[in-house]
């Protein structure tokens, strides 16, 4: 049997493309006792799975050679990081070697972030990457040091060829080594590394061609541009990853902690399970936890874009990062800070950006052999027309040159991540959690849902929908059931209790309570002898007409459970209970089925009960069902030809939800089937599951947009270069142009409202 495989993890900074991620993939994965390796971009992380030792010394120096940021973030044990399936993984494309899309010299200069102490940074490296330090402005980044100094160079061999003509090509010469002698030395070290089809490489032929065949002032103005595309490709970028962050950074620094009959002030990173921390109006909540005292409307706005602020009491849970209104509240606090409900979201959705798309690698895979074909088509235009027709040299090499910019895959490698990464953002700001690109795309192919009905379609909990009395009000009548339930924590007592309550009904204690075993409960409330149970249990205390019969019957056909109240040996009313379905679950099934979706409820309720739920929200019910029974009904669907998610909670439905192509968790962050399906509502909305299937058609004509923008440039001026209307200026404008036009679009994802 085969060991787990161990993996450590690293936080990398100076990523700006899926092209970057690819270098440094492609690289580390060379290395020997290197198994796997998950790079996620907007993570800036990089999870290493390896079977025995880590070498970590040369992946450190194997990654800052790159001129990346690195530093050891946390090990990881057992399994892949990415939560999604494991058949994501199995379909992962590891050859990234020809990613010529590295935009890692895409000068992403300045990217260190920080994140890399000192030491890490070899000795050859050129530094490209070293982004702004956390919180700094984009424009004192290394990236844009170099970029407007590359620019003032320009600018100053315009002005010396301007007033000494002689000394204008040396000059721009000048010029021109400024940018592009960093972007050469990334070139080398990509190739040294593996990657030797870089953009890098692509611009720095390029632009010793054009030294060579005179056109040196061009080469310098392109090697401006190019930084420029790219420096903005960069601010992009950390757009990007800071929505991630932003997400990170609701939660508030400090807590106010119960301490010694007072409370201290703490940062919140060392509260620990069990701490009652004390949180005042307006102020946002630290930690995740349960409410011990007082009541507060909470806007939960912040977490799961809920918009309306929900009124939460005792015993109630309450999330980090968002925000009690109107109460002081005390709060049993539930999570460490490092596995609070965002600090999960943060880390899933992390993690998530590692497992590719299926797109996503199609197109990895078609950039493996792209940018070496451009090399080829290139050579031909500069070659073969002077040689087989004789043109001029001059001309088609200058041509040949252009090609090569043209054909820079920047744009076309960045189209997906960047798009993916923007939907992984914005779902999960809205609750809406999807582990990894191929969950996410698969989303736009459901053409089916199966639902289960407890705690999904339902609110998991019974309430008292009818209240029938007989003799006397039917406040009085709640009334007495209430006193005899008091204490109980029996479902269908606390529906009572809360039916109770919500009607400001004064409950008083019933005397000599007691439980009747499989019957129900009695005692004396007020000097009434009083009973509540079934109605078979009650009809051996009184005597029933055949109306109440009817009126039994006839709730129990609509899947209620009634319980019956006989006082002083009569029938005094009937408590009717269902656990009704959530607010929006009609509107849900509503809006599946508006977009050519068609939706199941499988249940192991009974079928009288089920068809009842199912009529009222317009759904097609199996009922009765066990576990396997639910899985065999998806495989069913299945090979009909339907995409099928199921949407569960995650423990008995487990079978189901892993025979679905994609399993849905329904329900709060704690539940344990946000670790283990493919995606996880996260405010338990039923319409949530159509935002989803949205968000994902959303993305997948964003990447659609993305695709014919970054071929449709290159084919039209692919065609007007070899007509000779264009030259180098508009062939790099065609790639860094591009590229910053698709992550814009992409990033545009990062408004979505849904």
């Amino acid at each position: 049997m085969t060991a787990p495989l161990k993996q450590t993890r690293f936080k990398i900074g100076g990523m700006d493309c899926a092209s970057c991620a690819a270098k440094i993939d492609t690289a580390v994965r060379r290395l020997d006792g290197v198994a796997d390796v998950s790079v996620s971009v907007t993570g800036a992380s990089m999870t290493v799975s390896h079977g025995g030792p880590l070498p970590e010394d040369k992946v450190l120096q194997q990654v800052a050679r790159l001129g990346y940021g690195i530093v050891k973030a946390e090990a990881r044990t057992g399994g892949h990081a990415s939560t999604a399936k494991a058949h994501d993984h199995a379909h992962r494309d590891h050859d990234h070697e020809g990613h010529d899309h590295d935009h890692e010299g895409h000068d992403h200069k300045g990217h260190d972030h920080g994140v890399k102490p000192a030491g890490q940074q070899a000795a050859g490296s050129t530094h490209l990457h070293n982004d702004a330090e956390p919180g700094q402005a984009w424009w004192r980044s290394r990236r844009a040091m170099l970029t407007l100094g590359c620019a003032a160079a320009l600018l100053a061999a315009y002005a010396i060829g301007h007033l000494f003509p002689v000394a204008e090509r040396w000059a721009f010469l000048a010029a021109l080594l400024v940018g592009l002698v960093p972007i050469a030395r990334r070139a080398l070290m990509a190739a040294l590394a593996g990657t030797p089809f870089s953009i890098e490489m692509l611009m720095t032929i390029a632009a010793v061609g054009a030294v060579m065949i005179g056109a040196t002032e061009e080469a310098a103005a392109v090697v401006v541009l190019f930084l420029i595309g790219e420096m903005l490709e960069g601010v992009a970028a950390g757009r990007a990853r800071a929505s991630i962050q932003g997400l990170a950074d609701l939660v508030p620094k400090v807590a106010l902690v119960e301490r010694a009959g007072g409370t201290v002030e703490i940062p919140a990173e060392q509260l620990g399970v069990g701490d009652i921390i004390v949180v005042r109006p307006g102020d946002r909540i630290p930690a995740d936890g349960e409410i011990i005292e007082g009541s507060s409307d909470i806007d939960e706005a912040p977490v799961t874009g809920e918009s309306t602020p929900k009124r939460k009491s005792v015993a109630e849970t309450v999330f980090a990062g968002t925000i009690s209104t109107d109460g002081v509240l005390k709060v049993r606090v539930t999570a460490a800070a490092s596995d609070n409900t965002i600090a999960r979201v943060v880390r899933l959705v992390e993690e998530a950006q590692e497992a590719k798309a299926p797109t996503e690698r199609f197109i990895d895979r078609f950039s493996r052999y792209y940018t070496p074909a451009v090399l080829v088509v290139g050579g031909l235009v500069a070659l073969l027309p002077p040689l087989l027709m004789g043109g001029d040299w001059n001309e088609w090499i200058y041509k040949g040159l252009a090609i090569l910019l043209i054909g820079c895959p920047c744009a076309l490698v960045i189209s997906t991540p960047a798009a993916i990464a923007a939907g992984l953002a914005t779902g999960a700001r809205r609750g809406l959690l999807m582990k990894g690109g191929s969950v996410l795309e698969g989303f736009s192919k459901i053409t089916a849902v199966a639902f289960d009905k407890t705690g999904t379609l339902t609110q998991g909990k019974p309430v008292v929908t009818d209240v029938v009395a007989y003799g006397r009000d039917e406040r009085d009548a709640l009334a007495l059931a209430a006193s005899l339930e008091q204490g109980s924590s029996h479902p269908l007592a606390v529906a009572i209790l809360g039916k109770a309550e919500a009607e400001k009904i004064k409950v008083t204690p019933a005397l000599a309570a007691k439980a009747i075993s499989g019957k129900g409960v009695e005692g004396s409330v007020g000097g009434v002898a009083v009973f509540l149970g079934s109605g078979q249990a009650a009809a051996e205390r009184a005597d029933m007409t055949e109306a109440q019969r009817f009126a039994i019957e006839s709730l129990n056909g609509q899947g209620k459970t009634v319980s019956v109240l006989v006082a002083d040996g009569a029938v005094a009313g009937l408590i009717a209970m269902r656990d009704e379905p959530r607010p929006d679950a009609a509107a849900g099934i509503t809006a599946l089925k508006g977009g050519g979706i068609r939706a199941v409820m499988l249940t192991g309720d009974n079928r009288r009960t089920a068809e009842a739920i199912a009529a009222s929200l317009g759904i097609e019910a199996r009922a009765e069902l066990l576990p396997q029974d639910k899985q065999r009904i998806v495989g069913e669907l299945q090979r009909e030809g339907l995409k099928v998610a199921k949407v569960g909670d995650g423990i008995n439905d487990a079978p189901a939800l892993a025979a679905a192509d994609i399993g849905i968790a329904m329900g709060g962050g704690t539940d344990v089937a946000l670790e283990t399906a493919d995606a996880a509502i996260l405010h338990g909305r039923v319409t949530d599951v159509w935002r989803m299937v949205r968000l994902s058609r959303s993305v997948m004509a964003n990447i659609r947009q993305n695709i014919t923008v970054a071929l449709g440039l290159k084919a039209v001026f692919l065609v007007t270069t070899i007509a000779g209307i264009t030259g180098l200026w508009p062939a790099i404008l065609a790639d860094t142009g591009a590229t910053v036009l698709v992550t814009a679009n992409a990033m545009r994802l990062l408004r979505w409202r849904g």
